[in-house]
């Protein structure tokens, strides 16, 4: 009997690893024929995560338009796309320069990508503007920006293209969004403002397009961190608002939300949350038990402010 499992136990790891392969490989290609010909546009594009999901959707055969508010930077981009992608199965990306906290030039961008394509497919705004500090101490005219870049630039944009999807009764519009769309995070009032009203919009607009067959996916990861930051492991010892704090701000790598977008493109998911499970149960916490949650975040205000901080 032992010699036997013995002979079986590789047999059935080849088996496990090949479902696997096969797995990921329609995966890949269902992935692909969701994309291929669509016209997808991507805000500021020139981001850690702009730039794979370019590189995901590119891949995938979409007809990609780049926005971004550096043009040195779109095009290094574009090169970038360019230099590795084979030019029989994918299409030469559109640049444009977009500054979503620049309102007034949404409009004219939406006209060009509608006069160059005709439709967009997919939408994808990823633009985002961060700024932290006490609320006192930030200026109205920075939680204006900031409001402008991540609530009324997306939406402005939103707006100006949803009437081609509503008339040809099809469409996505993806909203990277952020944990603070669900709970605020002390000194980042503006920026948690941003998000939930953000996410408001989107959750109202999921409704009122169903029935045009255009459907609202929102993406919430925690933070996306950049190419080279890893988290720490976590210390127990130190107080639960310090591990809650760095289980949150390391949040998830730039390809992880990537292809999770893909992924929420491809089964047109309405709602993704990404996060590990201190910010899933903190969620939680805040709806249940809302003193609880309000008190450790108070306690954690406190410490900030009356210890001092390492280094």
């Amino acid at each position: 009997m032992g010699v036997m499992a013995m002979l079986l136990l590789p047999l059935l790891l080849l088996g496990i690893s090949g479902l696997l392969f096969i797995y990921q490989e329609v995966s890949r290609l269902w992935s692909k024929s969701a994309v291929q010909n669509k016209v997808v546009v991507i805000t500021d594009a020139i981001s850690g995560l702009g730039k794979e999901c370019a590189r995901v959707f590119h891949t995938g055969g979409a007809r990609l338009v780049l926005c971004g508010k550096n043009w040195q930077r779109l095009e290094n981009l574009y090169d970038a796309l360019i230099s590795v992608a084979d030019p029989g199965k994918t299409f030469t990306p559109k640049l444009i320069l977009l500054d979503l906290s620049d309102i007034s030039c949404v409009p004219d961008v939406a006209k060009e990508v509608l006069d160059c394509y005709g439709c967009v497919d997919i939408l994808i705004n990823n633009a985002s503007m961060k700024v932290k500090g006490p609320a006192h101490e930030i200026s109205l005219e920075l939680d204006k920006k900031i409001m402008d870049a991540n609530y009324f630039g997306p939406i402005t944009l939103t707006k100006a293209l949803l009437p081609n999807m509503i008339s040809r009764r099809t469409g996505q519009i993806v909203l990277v969004n952020n944990i603070q769309g669900k709970f605020g995070i002390p000194f980042r009032t503006a920026y948690a403002a941003s998000k939930h009203a953000a996410l408001g919009f989107f959750d109202c607009l999921r409704a009122e397009v169903e029935e045009y067959d255009v459907v609202i996916s929102t993406v919430s990861p925690t933070f996306v961190r950049s190419y080279h930051v890893y988290p720490e492991q976590g210390n127990w010892e130190a107080s639960i608002w310090k591990f809650f704090f760095r289980k949150l701000t390391y949040g998830v790598h730039p390809v992880e939300v990537a292809e999770e977008v893909m992924r929420t493109v491809r089964r047109k998911k309405q709602e993704v949350f990404m996060a590990n499970p201190i910010p899933k149960a903190a969620v939680y916490v805040r709806t249940f038990f809302p003193e609880f949650f309000f008190a450790v975040v108070a306690c954690g205000v406190k410490e900030k402010l009356n210890v001092p901080e390492e280094g």
